[in-house]
């Protein structure tokens, strides 16, 4: 009895990540709702929702991209590649058992700008390994003799901060695509080049070009593709599938110490990101959920995600691209404050709440209401 008690008394205190399920490679142990106190009936109401309330766009995402980036801005010419997508699918776990599931969780499609929370996680890899010795440093002094890229008295001012709040004001064309064409600013087309200029950190625009301008300085970083490093540091030690893939552009090859590497892109607006399926999508997700931690390796550094889930002074609601936070429960009234979003177009959205210890993949919802609608269906499904 003394044992029992003493065994039971040492589980309790060891830390959550000792205590945690970490799905094996190829497999996640799913959990009947009751079983965790899950009203199933509730459940299957909220999983109803996400399958009726699929996005009506069309499946074929070239077609999306014409109808919509295509037909308001210039320059939209498709330069990577674009896919067809599955029908409305997603997965639901808590407490790290998988409780839900829907429609063609194994279908791997464009996960549009959750790329962006990929790229931001490997940038974060060379921060925690040294190659970025302080965020507040200024980018151009790590690219390479002879690059441009932050030539200028503009785009000198731009830090690594910056670029990852999506505040850097970057002014300039990359793989044919000049930073004023991706959502054009002011009245009329023939004002669109002559943007107003802002001092880098002080104004927050989502900006595909600036993005790709991220990849492709944490690439020289690097000095080696980034699919290889997401895949050597992140992927595999997640048990990820073989599946995924990560795209740039034709034009965005460049010559690195003598090879060919390919930039890739941090979103699909002009065809490229990463291509995936659900279940890779809530390994990454799960990995936040857990701090970083998979098994007995702190894969992601806890200071990075702190600083990644922390809004900026341009824009409280976003954190590191594409860390979408909730503050005053704005932007998810149903979700808790602390509840984390990464999401692409199309909608793919991947929501991490720690606080229910809850994850939900839900791809292709609706763009509006829908996924505040679908968290608020799932968390009345929990105990109380």
């Amino acid at each position: 009895m003394r044992f029992t008690l003493t065994l039971l008394l040492a589980l309790l205190a060891l830390p959550l990540a000792a205590q945690s399920y970490y799905p094996p490679r190829g497999n996640w142990a799913a959990e009947q709702p009751q079983a965790l106190g899950v009203n199933a009936a509730k459940l299957a109401t909220a999983v109803d929702y996400a399958i009726a309330s699929e996005n009506p766009a069309a499946k074929d995402q070239a077609i999306v991209q014409a109808t919509t980036f295509g037909a308001r801005e210039p320059y939209d010419q498709i330069i990577g590649p674009m896919g067809v997508r599955a029908a409305a699918n997603g997965l639901i776990v808590y407490k790290g058992k998988v409780i839900a599931r829907w429609g063609e969780v194994d279908s791997v499609d464009m996960t549009h700008s959750i790329a962006k929370s990929f790229l931001t996680t490997v940038t974060g890899l060379a921060w925690q390994q040294g190659l970025i010795r302080d965020l507040n440093d200024k980018v151009g002094p790590y690219m390479p003799h002879g690059t441009a890229l932050y030539e200028g008295k503009h785009n000198n001012q731009i830090r690594w901060d910056h670029l990852l709040r999506q505040t850097s004001d970057w002014q300039g064309t990359l793989w044919g695509k000049p930073d004023w064409a991706d959502r054009p600013e002011s009245k009329t087309p023939a004002d669109w080049p002559n943007r107003p200029l802002r001092t880098p950190g002080s104004h927050y625009k989502y900006n595909d070009v600036r993005i790709n301008l991220l990849a492709l300085s944490t690439l020289y970083v690097w000095r080696k593709p980034l699919p290889e490093v997401l895949n050597e540091q992140i992927m595999q030690p997640i048990g990820a599938s073989s599946t995924w893939r990560w795209y740039g552009y034709d034009n965005s090859w460049i010559e690195l110490d003598g090879q060919k590497v390919q930039s890739v892109s941090g979103g699909g607006h002009w065809g490229g990101g990463i291509f995936i399926n659900a279940w890779d999508l809530a390994r990454f997700g799960y990995l936040f959920l857990r701090d970083g931690q998979w098994q007995d390796q702190q894969l992601i550094s806890k200071d990075w995600i702190a600083m990644a889930r922390t809004g900026g002074s341009a824009n409280a609601e976003y954190g590191f691209a594409n860390w979408f936070l909730n503050p005053g429960r704005k932007a998810l009234p149903n979700a808790p404050e602390t509840a984390v979003t990464f999401q692409g177009a199309g909608r793919n959205v991947i929501y991490i709440d720690k606080q229910n210890d809850l994850l939900i993949v839900t791809r292709w919802i609706g763009n509006g209401d829908e996924l505040n609608q679908l968290v608020g269906k799932v968390l009345a499904a929990l105990p109380d």
